[in-house]
């Protein structure tokens, strides 16, 4: 493999035709710039610079060499300097695994917060359930994931940032009993409910909990179908309150009893190394409960107490729990 100081030296010695030059350009002793030639002739199994009185020339080999020399130093200097914006932190790119709902009601706002940050930031968000997620993270195809917990994985951590209350959901014109609906309220009534995932246990537990067993008449693999369905009249659900946050008037809406509520986190691996982007959406993400509410200037990101947002830990703490722990 050749050695890009030796044919930097090459080409500085021909370039000036003198050792004592080149050796004054680099910083380096008269010795050290012969040592480097010497070993790049050494390398190529041939003599490449000869002594024409007092200055150094290249040979017919070396003449050959230097235009490859200077082609492949040249390129080096366009790595180095199509590095340089990362190493600055200016740019960067943050893959993020997401569930259906985060990916359209809360990624969206976290990201822009992020990009305006970093306008040089590359965001990839890709879709799917807890589990598939997860896999991804293991195999570090993506960076960091959103998702419902609880979740299991190896080596990998959670940081609880966002309590996400679920409603009942009525079409307009629909009666809800005070205080909001317990779960034998539905049992007459046509139920929409989505298809898999820990939203959909966490529904069943509820319901569970009042020793009935739920009986959906649909299931759908999207909540923003369900809605559709709901507001058409259909049928009734339960979905996420984030989901409705800009569907104020299309449906009647209550909280359940007793409340019921998801939890959404952050998940990475433990050994990932947290880059400036991957930190701001972080950052941004924690604050995801500002960024509902108008700007304020100098306030993005700014984390946040109100709403239900949990008090976020920072992945180094030791409060912070490994994803196989169910307790959350």
């Amino acid at each position: 493999m050749l050695n890009l100081d030796q044919l930097a030296a090459f080409v500085s010695v021909v370039d000036l035709g003198s050792f004592t030059a080149a050796a004054e350009r680099a910083g380096l002793t008269q010795p050290a710039v012969s040592l480097q030639v010497k070993l790049l002739e050494q390398r190529m199994g041939v003599r490449l610079i000869e002594r024409v009185g007092r200055r150094a020339q290249p040979s017919a080999a070396g003449v050959e060499l230097l235009a490859h020399a200077r082609r492949i130093l040249g390129e080096c200097a366009v790595a180095e300097e199509a590095m340089a914006p990362y190493k600055e932190g200016a740019v960067g790119r943050v893959r993020i695994g997401s569930g259906g709902t985060a990916s359209i009601h809360l990624l969206p706002r976290a990201i822009a917060a992020a990009k305006k940050r970093m306008p040089g930031l590359e965001i990839l968000v890709r879709v799917g359930n807890t589990d598939e997620m997860v896999r991804d993270l293991e195999t570090n195809a993506l960076d960091i994931a959103v998702v419902t917990l609880p979740a299991s994985g190896r080596s990998i951590e959670i940081e609880p940032f966002y309590e996400d209350e679920l409603v009942a959901v009525a079409p307009n014109g629909s009666t809800m009993p005070e205080g909001g609906p317990a779960p034998d309220f539905f049992k007459d009534k046509v139920m929409m409910l989505y298809e898999g995932g820990n939203t959909r246990r966490a529904i069943d537990e509820w319901f569970e909990t009042a020793g009935i067993r739920s009986q959906p008449t649909m299931e759908f693999g999207s909540v923003e179908a369900i809605k559709e369905l709901v507001a058409a009249g259909l049928g009734w659900s339960v979905l996420p309150g984030l989901a409705l946050k800009r569907d104020r008037g299309r449906f009647v809406t209550s909280p359940v009893q007793p409340p019921l509520v998801r939890q959404l986190g952050m998940v990475i691996r433990r050994d990932k190394h947290l880059t400036r982007g991957l930190r701001e959406v972080m950052k941004c993400l924690r604050a995801f409960e500002n960024l509902t509410r108008p700007p304020v200037e100098n306030d993005h990101c700014r984390a946040s107490s109100v709403g239900r947002m949990p008090q976020p830990h920072n992945l180094s703490s030791p409060l912070l729990q490994p994803m196989g722990n169910k307790s959350r």
